[in-house]
């Protein structure tokens, strides 16, 4: 069995745990998986460093990240910071503020905010184009 970090669209993280990586990826296409907080089937592989025992009763270590991964991570880090310092900060109001620059309703601008998942459904449905922002290990601290 393997444990996986997992986390919705919805900002939520918890744990699952998987025969395989193909055992959670069959698993999620089917629907099966869904976050225990808001039911949302839209869950992904958070990135994770593993404990790995060592052989000696109770002792572990953790892996350390590849370079590969502290390239992506620091890409998505260089990303959201560019998005907070040209965007306003909304606040829980993404979704209508959003919908208002859709419409023509207010000027066009970069926006960044908060949103439920039905909320993210809804813009979505109105053909509103939005991106979630990655959420970093530092941002949870």
């Amino acid at each position: 069995m393997i444990r996986f970090s997992l986390h919705c669209d919805n900002d939520h993280d918890f744990d699952g745990w998987f025969r395989s990586g193909e055992d959670f990826d069959t698993q999620r296409k089917r629907g099966l998986v869904a976050c225990p907080t808001c039911q949302s089937a839209k869950v992904e592989k958070a990135l994770m460093a593993p404990a790995v025992t060592t052989g000696r009763k109770g002792e572990k270590m953790a892996l350390v990240a590849s370079d590969e991964q502290r390239k992506m991570m620091a890409m998505f880090k260089e990303m959201a910071e560019k998005v907070r310092q040209n965007a306003d900060y909304v606040g829980d109001k993404f979704a209508d503020e959003a919908r208002k620059i859709h419409f023509g309703e207010t000027e066009a601008r970069g926006i960044y905010g908060e949103a439920t998942i039905e909320e993210a459904r809804e813009l979505a449905e109105d053909g509103v184009e939005f991106m979630p922002l990655p959420v970093l290990p530092e941002d949870q601290n």
